[in-house]
């Protein structure tokens, strides 16, 4: 599939988790969902993009925000790094649904100098794989999707450190509750 853009409607989903619980996309309870799309299970720059997201989980969830989180690793290789991370995580060995919603790889994804800046961090914050699944070349993305299943918002990064914020998903999904208001 090609990627998708904004008011694409999002095929409802279920998805299982590393730990067997089943996520529904859309949420369709009035949640949005934030659908990230990382590298490899202990991938340094995903471990420091992640954190800030962990730190702040309460205020994402007050906003009225699920975060899950596709890894093109196994479960197996994600239970081993997941640190107790307060969200939804998807193993994707086989990336199927990397291909399906467009999510790419690059030879430069890790040539950018905030790539290398979030690897240093990731490296001295946390555990880092030693074995890499499926590659070091893959590009982050972030999906947005709201309650009823209507594509808000999306990024897919240039470089394996350009995804959004915490205060820019938050800065989203208040621009797309007052959208729809109107």
């Amino acid at each position: 599939m090609s990627r998708l853009s904004a008011g694409y409607t999002f095929p409802a989903l279920q998805l299982q988790t590393i730990h067997g619980d089943v996520v529904d996309v859309p949420a369709g309870d009035g949640r949005f969902t934030h659908l990230q799309f990382r590298r490899f299970a202990g991938c340094p720059i995903c471990n420091t993009h992640l954190r800030p997201f962990a730190r702040r989980a309460t205020e994402l969830e007050a906003a009225g925000i699920r975060e899950v989180v596709f890894f093109h690793s196994s479960a197996e290789a994600l239970r081993r790094h997941d640190d107790g991370l307060p969200f939804a995580l998807v193993a994707d060995p086989r990336k199927e649904f990397y291909r399906r919603f467009g999510v790419e790889t690059s030879r430069l994804a890790v040539l950018h100098p905030r790539a290398w800046l979030g690897g240093l961090r990731g490296l001295f914050a946390t555990k880092p794989a030693i074995r890499i699944e499926n590659g070091p070349l893959g590009l982050p993305a972030d999906i947005l999707v709201d309650s009823g299943g209507r594509v808000a918002a999306v990024k897919y990064g240039k470089h394996a450190y350009d995804q959004w914020s915490v205060d820019e998903l938050l800065v989203l999904v208040a621009n797309a509750r007052t959208t729809a208001a109107v």
